[in-house]
């Protein structure tokens, strides 16, 4: 399905510093994430990288989130975004700056 740029424009997609992640427990996918967008208060997002990821592995870390999806409950946790990946069955990456930006700078 074709979007138009007017469409894609709509989608907040900035880097966001890791500053604390953990498992969600009886999980086995699920990480709590709290991500620093510069909007001066970390934001919590789940996602389902914990068979690819560990948490250490992210903490400090600068990624790509979707910022305006509208929250959603996931196993009694809010999450307010989505981190950015790649992969498909044991091929995984997380999608990242190649040198570190200030938190909340937009993906244009």
């Amino acid at each position: 399905m074709a979007i138009s740029i007017d469409q894609f424009k709509e989608v907040d997609i900035r880097i966001g510093t890791v500053k604390s992640a953990e498992r969600v427990p009886d999980s086995d996918k699920l990480l709590r994430l709290e991500v620093d967008l510069g909007e001066g208060s970390l934001r919590q997002i789940l996602s389902g990288i914990a068979e690819f990821m560990a948490p250490e592995e992210v903490v400090g870390r600068q990624f790509p989130f979707v910022t305006n999806l509208e929250p959603r409950v996931i196993r009694g946790l809010v999450s307010n975004g989505m981190i950015l990946a790649v992969g498909e069955g044991d091929t995984f990456s997380l999608l990242a700056p190649t040198k570190t930006v200030q938190s909340g700078s937009r993906i244009r």
